[in-house]
């Protein structure tokens, strides 16, 4: 986001922070509902009012000017290496689901398997934008994903599953969040 004169915003920082607070909410409400109660509620409200408090703090930073001299700005998502890196995303994402889901017959995997996928493509991002953040984000979420692959191999129930893979991913997401408005507000 660019304004006149020498202020400049972190390319893509309000529309990446914004994707990341939505998916980030979604991993938290759909994965948390195989907890018993209170759970589901406790972590979905808690979900709903971080992500209230991110949106604010976004929209805030978002209205205050920062010195010019930070990174060049990029092409984002009109760069051809992110339409690769979705392109490979999808391809992996919905090829592993089909598996798991038609063909093992395993869909308490899919959302480990969604947060392994979803991490390895921030790896990707991160290198086509010259973010190092999105490293840390995709070494987390992928961990989270092979952790929830490893609790089912051990016998771990869907729930947990589904925290671990699930919620955790949402927390990481939007934990970026907080990292990019702090950085940002440097």
């Amino acid at each position: 986001m660019t304004s006149t004169g020498n202020v400049v915003k972190p390319s893509g920082m309000v529309t990446g922070s914004l994707i990341a607070i939505s998916f980030g909410t979604v991993f938290i409400m759909v994965n948390s509902g195989g907890l018993p109660t209170p759970w589901p509620l406790i972590i979905r409200v808690a979900g709903v009012l971080a992500a209230a408090v991110l949106l604010v703090a976004l929209f805030r930073q978002a209205r205050t000017p920062t010195k010019a001299g930070g990174a060049a700005d990029i092409n984002g998502f009109t760069d051809r290496r992110y339409w690769i890196i979705v392109a490979a995303e999808v391809v992996a994402l919905f090829g592993g689901l089909y598996l798991i889901n038609s063909v093992w017959e395993r869909p308490e995997l899919a959302i480990a398997w969604v947060a392994t996928v979803v991490g390895l493509h921030f790896f990707g991002l991160a290198w086509a934008w010259r973010l190092p953040l999105f490293h840390g984000l995709g070494a987390v979420m992928t961990a989270l994903g092979l952790a929830g692959f490893m609790i089912a191999a051990s016998g771990g129930s869907d729930a947990t599953i589904a925290l671990v893979a699930g919620v955790g991913s949402g927390v990481a997401l939007l934990g970026t969040v907080v990292v990019a408005l702090r950085q940002a507000a440097g």
